[in-house]
């Protein structure tokens, strides 16, 4: 439909329809000529004193439900200076929060009722909203996959991983020499023991969450959005640690790794090395040993990341999943610390610093009423997020597809199950 402002007698007579209301159609549209404004206009007490006199209580309460829903989904699209939304500015003042609203099926039409009721119901009708706010949050209306926002996030990060890369060959140059700096004291790494082969499980941990990502990407329906806001996190956090690592190079946390400073004699040989760094993810698994890359630590990054999308955008109910991926992140960040691969300190900034910026970045693309606030101080100091979430207005949904064409069988089960979860 066009602008609510701009509905005529027959879209409000469409929208009482599709609202199962049909029974006053002929009330609202035919006898009273109520309009996109007028609609926007009616109170309760509208509803229930002449010359519309709605006499069954359950149709009022549902009537002036789903219009205070209307209000509320539509609040960017009329001026709230306008002189028809008195009852707009008096929900949207108890109401921050947008709403997600579904038809209202079970309303009943016997307008021959003679049903007397209270005049003070507001407090029902409030916890109706409510109630439906917090069950059905606010989805996105736009989800488009906008692929050339997905190639440049992942040009993004490819370069990133690039630079970190070669920064990791640059800290290698300036590692401190083991015997005249000592590893710093660190109250965990003091009172564990090394655990030789415990990194190699961190990285085994970090594979299975890998995976188990790649397969919820593969049947998610909105998975170019996911893989775009992977890619801008990734690449920020990484480039941030491209930071701190150059800036301050800390001893190496144990006296079992054999670290010293390598000068590599031209930039050819820098960039060589660059290359297997990055072939080779960072991973040892891979063949690749690093020094000097301390603060902080990319494995917690990738770990911690893997744990926090796949909790994001997979279905509540899967709760087992959501433990498995939480305990995972857990012993990722515990072998790391078995192996003495890194301070604590480096830990638990990689983990506070990722699951900072990714609940910030969800918070801003989920609320469209925080992005609009302060929009060009946004635009200053997170550039990336308003270009790749500029047409976002609300949550993405969880829902899943097969994304081939075969086999068919495939194809229609999750038809039935889109079909289903949408009734």
């Amino acid at each position: 439909m066009t602008n609510i402002i701009d509905w005529s007698c027959e879209d409000v007579k469409q929208w009482l329809i599709s609202n199962h209301f049909e029974g006053y159609a002929d009330l609202f549209c035919d006898q009273h000529k109520i309009d996109g404004k007028a609609l926007l206009a009616l109170e309760e007490s509208d509803l229930r004193e002449p010359p519309m006199q709605i006499r069954v209580l359950g149709d009022v309460k549902h009537l002036y439900l789903a219009i205070a829903i209307l209000k509320l989904e539509n609040q960017d699209k009329f001026n709230a200076s306008d002189p028809t939304n008195d009852g707009f500015k008096k929900i949207s003042h108890r109401y921050s929060k947008k709403v997600h609203s579904r038809p209202l099926k079970h309303s009943t039409y016997r307008q021959e009722s003679t049903s007397t009721f209270s005049d003070d119901d507001d407090d029902v009708i409030d916890e109706e909203i409510e109630k439906i706010i917090s069950r059905k949050g606010r989805y996105s209306r736009n989800l488009d996959s906008e692929l050339f926002k997905t190639v440049l996030s992942f040009v993004y990060v490819f370069l990133v991983f690039l630079l970190t890369s070669f920064v990791m060959v640059v800290v290698h140059d300036r590692v401190p020499d083991m015997h005249k700096y000592p590893p710093l004291p660190d109250l965990f790494l003091d009172n564990m023991p090394v655990i030789p082969w415990a990194f190699d499980v961190c990285e085994l941990v970090g594979s299975i969450l890998f995976l188990t990502w790649t397969i919820i990407l593969f049947f998610h329906k909105h998975r170019f959005i996911l893989m775009r806001r992977m890619f801008s996190l990734l690449g920020t956090v990484f480039l941030l640690r491209c930071v701190t690592m150059l800036i301050t190079s800390l001893s190496v946390p144990g006296v079992h790794l054999h670290c010293q400073g390598q000068k590599y004699p031209d930039m050819w040989t820098k960039l060589q090395r660059t290359y297997e760094i990055w072939s080779g993810f960072g991973m040892s698994l891979q063949g690749v040993r690093s020094c000097g890359d301390y603060m902080f630590s990319g494995h917690t990054v990738c770990i911690t990341m893997l744990n926090f999308f796949i909790t994001e955008y997979t279905p509540r109910k899967i709760y087992m999943l959501h433990t498995f991926t939480w305990v995972a992140n857990i012993f990722g960040i515990f072998f790391i610390l078995a192996a003495h691969e890194h301070y604590s300190i480096d830990v638990f900034i990689a983990f506070y610093i990722t699951s900072r910026l990714f609940l910030y970045y969800h918070t801003l693309a989920n609320n469209r009423s925080l992005m609009l606030r302060d929009m060009n101080r946004r635009r200053v100091w997170f550039p990336l997020f308003s270009y790749f979430e500029s047409k976002c207005d609300g949550i993405v949904p969880n829902e899943f597809e097969w994304p081939l064409l075969w086999p068919k069988s495939f194809c229609s089960y999750f038809d039935r199950k889109r079909k289903r979860h949408s009734s």
